[in-house]
């Protein structure tokens, strides 16, 4: 069904895409090509309050739920991916805190987060353990009222500019994934440092890097929930994060189609615009079909994840694969559609003086963060399996 957005959401868009048009888009093409940090997207973000849409508004956040970050998310990375990842990576760090933090962590942490004070980071991944989040290598053991910690996360998105990670370690390595505990780790934290920052095909401005751990010492206050809960916090975020990323692959899917319809109408050749032959006709309709089909199923499952409390108990089966679909779906069209404007453009998309090489490039990251579109479909097939 088409999914109708409440007014209030509609208002959230209007706004996001006047500073999305206003600000980001003159400043994207050098984004991608200085490779840099962007602060003053973090600035506009913070002056428009959109860090704060995924927290509680008893800790400073607004409380608007996923269907409207996942708007803000979509209008952002229409102009450039790295603006809405910034949004999105702010609700997958923080999160892990709502879902399983005590009063004190949440009033400690969460309010800095929702002004933007602080950068949020979700460090899981680990050279040996990707997709197979259980074989998490990084050690912590209990020394008492610390953890020490020893390891290496790596392709962290914010690294080096967060101020809080939520990083999860082992604490019980015979356990397996019942062994895994999450932990909230201050940048300043002694014996936490940056090790290296990934040079990237696509979403450039944002940085991608290493959280490396040399007996990095973590207040037991910081620790979130119990011991072995780890993993159990890390799925309970992915189930609902991913569809941030779903949010983010239809922005650039938007994007990219937007370019290539421009492109066509002004575009002559053989004493006519390209738009009118049936070839590209059927091009842009395409692209037009699964970008909406794209959109609706990202509502629909944003939708029915608001329906859901944000507690660590686990998703019905629906919503999970609601969300799961979402992200697959979404990031393959931002793939296909990215790839298809390129096409439309010819040698101009191929060039980066033009935005369509970008959103390529971009869109590729979306089929492979937070759940690779292969594991996606594992979770699908086994939901429907289940069932």
């Amino acid at each position: 069904m088409t999914y109708r957005l409440p007014e209030e959401v509609e208002a959230l868009r209007r706004a996001v895409q006047e500073l999305a048009e206003t600000r980001i888009r003159p400043r994207a093409a050098e984004v991608d090509r200085e490779g840099a940090f962007p602060w003053d997207y973090v600035q506009w973000l913070r002056e428009h309050d959109l860090f704060a849409l995924g927290i509680p508004e008893e800790y400073g956040g607004l409380g608007a739920g996923l269907l409207a970050l996942a708007v803000a998310t979509e209008e952002l990375s229409r102009v450039d991916a790295v603006a809405g990842l910034l949004v999105a990576v702010q609700e997958l760090g923080t999160l892990p805190i709502i879902l399983a933090g005590t009063e004190e962590q949440k009033r400690r942490f969460l309010p800095r987060c929702a002004s933007g004070e602080w950068l949020a980071a979700f460090g899981l991944t680990e050279p040996e353990a990707g997709s197979d989040a259980a074989g998490t290598r990084t050690r912590a053991v209990r020394e008492g009222d610390h953890y020490v910690l020893n390891g290496l996360k790596h392709f962290v998105t914010n690294a080096g500019v967060a101020g809080v990670y939520v990083v999860f370690a082992s604490t019980d390595p015979q356990r397996g994934a019942k062994g895994i505990t999450a932990f909230i780790v201050e940048a300043d934290t002694p014996g936490f440092s940056i090790g290296r920052l990934q040079h990237k095909m696509g979403i450039r401005g944002s940085t991608t890097g290493e959280l490396v751990f040399r007996d990095a010492r973590v207040p037991a206050t910081n620790r979130l929930g119990e011991e072995g809960e780890g993993f159990k916090i890390a799925m309970a975020t992915l189930d609902r994060t991913r569809t941030n990323i779903a949010a983010q692959a239809v922005g650039i899917a938007q994007g990219a189609l937007d370019l290539a319809l421009e492109y066509a109408k002004g575009r002559r050749q053989f004493g006519q615009p390209i738009a009118e032959f049936q070839g590209i006709q059927f091009m842009l309709a395409d692209m037009a079909m699964q970008t909406e089909a794209a959109r609706q199923l990202l509502y629909r499952a944003c939708a029915r994840l608001d329906e859901e409390e944000t507690t660590l108990r686990r998703l019905p089966a629906e919503a999970s694969r609601l969300s799961a679909m979402a992200k697959a779906f979404a990031s393959d069209v931002a793939m296909k559609v990215t790839t298809d404007a390129v096409q439309i453009l010819g040698g101009y998309g191929y060039m980066v003086d033009y935005p369509a090489e970008r959103m390529m490039r971009d869109a590729k990251i979306t089929q492979i963060y937070e759940g690779t579109n292969q594991i996606q479909r594992l979770v699908i097939a086994r939901s429907l399996l289940d069932g």
